[in-house]
């Protein structure tokens, strides 16, 4: 797992049969090209090496979005968001 501790990262907990989990990647994709000092990693809820961040954070329904600077978590999402909202969501 990534560094999720140093900076500002967007974590989006997801699973493949999660269609507005594919919605909200579409979305992050385009976030990833207009914003560059917030790091998204994605974590597929289904990877047995992510059960413990799951659980670490919580994550009980999808999509789930959580927002961190330095460790600390700022915001925590749930459902469907657009760009305007991701963007709100991490102070954008």
């Amino acid at each position: 797992m990534e560094d999720i501790k140093k900076g500002k990262v967007l974590l989006d907990f997801y699973a493949n049969w999660c269609n507005p989990c594919k919605v909200v990647a579409k979305q992050l994709d385009v976030y990833e090209s207009e914003v560059d000092d917030v790091k998204v990693i994605r974590i597929n809820i289904e990877d047995s090496e992510n059960f413990k961040v799951v659980q670490d954070y919580l994550v009980r329904s999808l999509p789930t979005l959580v927002y961190l600077e330095d460790g600390a978590i700022i915001n925590k999402s749930l459902g469907i968001k657009n760009l305007a909202q991701i963007k709100e969501l991490t102070n954008k």
